[in-house]
């Protein structure tokens, strides 16, 4: 039995592959620290050698020469950046308003160690973060996820040279984070501003009472009472958050 491996199919994985890997990279959702290197590749790489066997994708043009090879190899890093950061902004919301939940409940003095990445994060947001990432694989994210990354081999071959993108669309990401926080977040930030209306006028009138001894136990009381609650009720902003990534995804891509 001969078994005949084209130099082209190779080129082509490994473009492929790069542009994999750097969304992985650089998403929570596959990040976590314990995944040893070499098993990271091996998926990878075996995912890539699939998908590209299986959908018959072909490079969108044979790099002839080392040059080549380095500046299409720069140009799917670059878009596996791009794809990347619409994954990042959206897990993001999760942490950002877990933080802003934090700073108004008074857990800002306080962090745990990330185990994705092992630096200090907040502690709300790092709850929510992974709740966020239980979520996304149990609506089978991590499978419209791969659609999407064969979407974008189907639309930008492997080796197709970025000259422009639409900035457009990475600005409103951006943006779009900062607001899916801030509604996330919107319930207990509008309990608490309730509770510190209630306790001025309290310090205000009994000058004797001891406002801050009795402020901080109450708002992280009230403030994880209202976050339970509120978690009922956020399923259409979550879901509307994890679809804001394929979005984006078909602003960069088209």
């Amino acid at each position: 039995m001969t078994v005949t491996i084209e130099i082209a199919w190779i080129l082509t994985v490994v473009l492929a592959a790069l542009r994999f890997g750097t969304v992985l990279a650089l998403t929570p959702i596959f990040g976590a620290a314990s995944v040893p290197g070499h098993l990271r590749i091996l998926f990878v790489v075996g995912i890539t050698a699939v998908m590209v066997s299986g959908l018959q994708i072909q490079p969108a043009q044979l790099p002839i020469s080392l040059g080549a090879f380095t500046l299409a190899a720069l140009s799917e890093l670059t878009l596996g950046a791009l794809l990347a950061f619409g994954v990042f902004t959206a897990f993001g919301a999760f942490l950002l308003a877990g933080r802003i939940m934090d700073i108004q409940l008074g857990f800002g003095v306080a962090s745990l160690i990330d185990p994705a990445n092992r630096t200090p994060s907040p502690l709300l947001g790092t709850v929510l973060n992974l709740i966020a990432v239980a979520l996304f694989f149990a609506v089978d994210g991590h499978h419209l996820l791969i659609r999407g990354l064969a979407f974008s081999f189907e639309h930008l071959p492997p080796g197709t040279l970025i000259s422009q993108f639409d900035a457009g669309a990475v600005a409103a990401q951006f943006g779009g984070m900062f607001v899916y926080a801030v509604a996330l977040a919107a319930p207990v930030l509008f309990v608490i501003l309730l509770i510190d209306v209630v306790l001025a006028v309290i310090a205000r009138s009994m000058p004797q009472v001891n406002v801050f001894i009795v402020s901080l136990p109450l708002k992280i009381f009230v403030g994880l009472t209202m976050l339970a609650i509120s978690l009922r009720y956020v399923a259409p902003l979550v879901a509307r958050i994890f679809e804001s990534i394929f979005e984006y995804w078909h602003r960069v891509l088209t």
